[in-house]
This record gives structure tokens, sequence and C-alpha cells, in this order.
């Protein structure tokens, strides 16, 4: 009685696991830049937050002066949002710049202004921006 060995050899184990280190390689920065694609996203909903707030202030101001909050700059808008304030991300903080734009005299004229994610440390790390328009 003749007994046949059964299994791999080491040449078809060896060609597995070459191939599977090049699928790592090829597969693994993909899911690094997961990250900051998230931190984008969320700058992105916060300046699209800030966007529409300004619109409804200006409607609400417009239509009754007591109603909302007059805006003379980007950063006054933060007090539009509701709850008066800008999210505060657990890793990092937000702000309004308004990279040097500024408003004509009269209501419903725009700018465009930013709104920063930073790190812990204070760098930059994702920006938007977003369209503000002033009202008194």
């Amino acid at each position: 009685m003749h007994r046949r060995q059964q299994g791999f050899t080491l040449i078809e184990l060896v060609i597995v696991i070459i191939i599977l280190g090049i699928l790592a390689a090829t597969a693994l920065p993909k899911f690094v830049n997961f990250k900051d694609d998230a931190q984008q996203a969320a700058v992105e909903g916060v300046a699209g937050a800030l966007s529409s707030a300004a619109s409804i202030n200006f409607a609400a101001r417009s239509l009754d002066s007591t109603k909302g909050v007059a805006v003379a700059d980007c950063s006054d808008f933060e007090s539009a949002l509701q709850g008066g304030a800008l999210p505060s991300p657990s890793n990092g903080s937000y702000s309004i710049r308004d990279l040097g734009a500024s408003f004509p005299a009269t209501d419903g004229s725009t700018a465009t202004c930013t709104v920063v994610l930073k790190d812990t440390g204070g760098n930059v790390v994702a920006s938007a921006t977003f369209t503000a328009i002033e009202v008194d």
C-alpha cells in the first residue's frame, strides 16, 4: 500500500505570501487617507451650515430687525448658528477667517469667508469656503 501525501509545497506558500504582500502594499495607502477625507468632509459640512445660516439670518432680519443677528464681517456668522457657536470637535477646533473680505455698506452684500479646522497643535488640517451675507 502506497500512501499519497497531500498539502502545499513551500514554493506555493511563498508565492501566496508574496501575492498577499503586494495586495496589502497597494491597498494600505487608500485606507490611510480616510482621516484626511473625513476631516475635509466635516469642514465642508460646517461651511454649508454657515452658508445656510447666513441666508436664513438675512431673510429673518430683513423681515423683522429684532430677529436674527446683525452681521458686519465673517466672524459674526458664528452667532447665527443654532446654539450660537461652531461645533467643538474632540481633536481640534473650528474658526472662521475672512481672508481680508469686507462687506460693502449695504444689506445683502456678500463676501466669501473661510472656515478652518485646526488640530490641537493649532495647525490647519482642512478648510472650506462659504458665502456670507451682510445684514444690519
